[in-house]
C-alpha cells in the first residue's frame, strides 16, 4: 500500500491529480487551474512532484493486482 502520511493534501486530491495527468493530455498548469476552480489551491510544481513520486508506485500496485 502506498503511504500518503505527512502530506499536506488528502490522498484523494493527490490521486485525482496524478490520474488526470496520466490519463489525459493536460499540463501541470491546466491541473492547477482545474483544482483552483474546485476550491483547492495547489501549485503546478507540487502536482509535478506528485506525478513523479506516485505514478511509478501506482503502476507497481496495478501490476501486482493484475
Amino acid at each position: 500500500m502506498i503511504s500518503f502520511k505527512g502530506r499536506q493534501f488528502e490522498k484523494d486530491i493527490i490521486l485525482q491529480c496524478v490520474r488526470w495527468y496520466v490519463a489525459y493530455a493536460l499540463s501541470y498548469r491546466d491541473l492547477e487551474e482545474m483544482m483552483t476552480e474546485r476550491g483547492i489551491s495547489v501549485d503546478h510544481s507540487t502536482i509535478q512532484r506528485w506525478v513523479v513520486k506516485y505514478s511509478p508506485l501506482l503502476e507497481q500496485e496495478f501490476k501486482k493486482h493484475k
